[in-house]
């Protein structure tokens, strides 16, 4: 065996490890909480640069004015939909984005979510890209979650979880990160899924920002 792929199979052991550590300690995640593809699509956009529970309640306020379908996004004023969505923060700017990705879907596919789900993953990620308001984070988030593809989704949380162990560095670049995971790992949607959930849940309850909690994660005794 030559040395590369020595060390591809070092890497790919050591991710599994990790994900075998985090889905003992934490169990199935049941990733992403939603009852539709749009539904996910909303809080995929809604989500960005806030924490969840503020994307919740901004959700259940779509739910209560019935604004959970793209016709009916694409059909409320931009200034009342900011209103709606207000928990989320930066609400002026997510509206316009909300927007902004209705009118790509009506566009593309007549406003219908399925029909997506049939385009070649890469030329969709790149028109997804095109969707002024939506980054690498927000589409690989839609395509993973709402339209079932098998792609690695990365966010702050997996930067810091593993620079901070040395699988990646401190500076490594969004797809950087992501091609650990996509080159090392097998591409199945499901483990996909299961794997970025549980990186959201030791980012937020042990690998923090500040005063991380390393004596307490799961990843402990498998890291060092």
């Amino acid at each position: 065996m030559n040395k590369s792929n020595s060390n591809r199979n070092d890497k790919k052991k050591l991710l599994l490890d990790i994900y075998k550590a985090l889905y003992v300690h934490f169990g199935p995640q049941h990733w992403w909480p939603a009852k539709s593809p749009f539904e996910v699509v909303l809080g995929a956009i809604l989500t960005q640069n806030t924490a969840w529970s503020n994307v919740e309640k901004a959700i259940s306020n779509l739910k209560r004015e019935k604004m959970l379908s793209p016709k009916e996004i694409r059909n409320i004023p931009v200034t009342r939909l900011a209103r709606i969505i207000r928990p989320s923060g930066f609400y002026n700017g997510k509206s316009k984005k909300l927007k902004n990705f209705v009118k790509f879907l009506f566009v593309s596919t007549n406003g219908s979510i399925k029909k997506m789900r049939s385009y070649d993953t890469g030329a969709l990620r790149e028109r997804l890209l095109s969707v002024s308001g939506i980054g690498p984070e927000t589409a690989d988030s839609i395509l993973l979650y709402a339209l079932g593809k098998a792609i690695f989704v990365v966010d702050a949380y997996t930067r810091r979880i593993f620079s901070r162990h040395g699988m990646v560095s401190e500076e490594a670049s969004y797809e950087d990160v992501q091609k650990l995971f996509m080159d090392n790992l097998n591409k199945k949607t499901s483990f996909f899924n299961e794997y970025h959930a549980l990186i959201v849940e030791t980012g937020k309850n042990y690998c923090k920002k500040k005063h991380p909690l390393c004596g307490l994660c799961p990843l402990s005794a498998k890291i060092r």
